[in-house]
């Protein structure tokens, strides 16, 4: 797998704007990404030295969709994977500049 088609997009919540400044990015990866490749990944498309990866699978949620008088559809929004790279004191990732 190629570096490129590692990292898919960065997660931006409000959660993870705190995150980023104890030097943690999060970003949404490829699902058969392991924790070097997305290591490799981070390291060559930002130019920044990364110290620890965390990863989490994030399930789907179910999500329901009622029309009046029909019966009720039940779906699942797609799953994907999560992963929390912490990078070394004093460098940073500029995700807003990057527009």
């Amino acid at each position: 797998m190629e570096f490129q088609d590692v990292l898919r997009r960065p997660v931006i919540t409000e959660k993870n704007t705190r995150l980023m400044e104890l030097s943690q990015y999060t970003f949404e990866v490829a699902r058969a990404a392991n924790k070097i490749q997305i290591k490799d990944a981070v390291e060559r498309a930002f130019n920044v030295e990364v110290l620890a990866v965390n990863v989490m699978n994030v399930r789907g949620k179910e999500r329901r969709r009622a029309r009046r008088g029909r019966a009720t559809s039940i779906g699942h929004t797609p799953a994907w994977k999560k992963a929390v790279v912490t990078l070394r004191d004093g460098q940073s990732i500029d995700l807003f500049g990057q527009i």
